[in-house]
């Protein structure tokens, strides 16, 4: 009998463990592929320092905090540059929204209980959560990782608010010879399917599709030929922004358990045919 991954070609758009998932994938059946689009995160401490003065200056409505680390971070900064103070009061006086149990705990560490928290560890689950909130002529400051928001900045600006984003962690792109190689690799029919494991990776393949003016054929490939795979829910919600919905994901959000859903949703097909 056939492995379950057999014939296929998949790639993996991970930075990090790819020898363990490649071995997965082989151990099935299945050619690996690496194309790393995760870029790199930077710590951005000389360009917070003054984001955050201007914060504490001009005050804010609310502060959304979207990661733990992100959060913890903040305050770390705060408290090198003798902010500390100044940044829990300003926190302490606004609405606090978070997104995720680890920002939930960071927040708690520093006794605030969030005004609203998301169902479901995602961006849009937070939205719901603010959905029945007045946000007309609110300042809102959002902690972002590595990236901006634009689905949540635009929720907010549709309700009325001035948004502001602070990001202690900035990102840079993956090399673009990369991400053109794939692009050309999935144009050509050469790949079955590609498992992403953070959003920021699906943003990347996207983003340079849209500067190439490619971002309709691309989408079209996925929705066609290719399987997109998300390690989670964070990654599935990036295939959704983008109006993809066909993706693999696992219950348990880790990489060894993402080659194993998508190598059960061949064998479903394969039982289906």
């Amino acid at each position: 009998m056939a492995k379950a991954l057999t014939g296929k070609t998949v790639v993996l758009a991970a930075s990090r463990k790819t020898e363990e998932m490649s071995t997965l994938i082989q151990k099935q059946g299945g050619t690996a592929i690496v194309r790393p689009l995760q870029g790199t995160v930077f710590l951005a401490e000389e360009q917070v320092e003054p984001e955050l003065k201007q914060l504490i200056e001009d005050g804010t409505d609310w502060v959304i905090f979207t990661t733990g680390i992100g959060t913890e971070t903040l305050l770390n900064i705060a408290k090198q540059n003798d902010l500390e103070d100044q940044f829990l009061h300003i926190i302490r006086q606004a609405k606090v929204a978070a997104r995720g149990y680890k920002t939930l705990n960071a927040l708690r560490k520093i006794a605030i209980e969030p005004v609203a928290q998301d169902d479901d560890g995602t961006t849009e689950g937070l939205s719901r959560a603010l959905a029945n909130y007045d946000f007309t002529d609110q300042r809102v400051t959002i902690q972002l990782h590595g990236e901006t928001a634009p689905r949540l900045t635009s929720f907010l600006e549709g309700k009325g608010a001035t948004v502001n984003h602070i990001l202690p962690y900035r990102h840079i792109a993956p090399e673009e010879e990369t991400v053109k190689t794939l692009c050309d690799e999935i144009f050509a029919g050469d790949v079955d399917a590609i498992c992403f494991t953070t959003a920021i990776q699906v943003r990347q393949l996207f983003q340079y599709a849209k500067e190439k003016e490619k971002y309709e054929k691309l989408k079209q490939c996925f929705n066609t030929q290719i399987v997109p795979v998300a390690v989670g829910k964070v990654t599935a919600e990036a295939f959704r922004e983008e109006d993809i919905h066909n993706y693999v994901s696992p219950e348990l959000e880790r990489m060894g358990a993402m080659i194993i859903e998508l190598a059960r949703y061949y064998e479903s097909q394969s039982e289906a045919k």
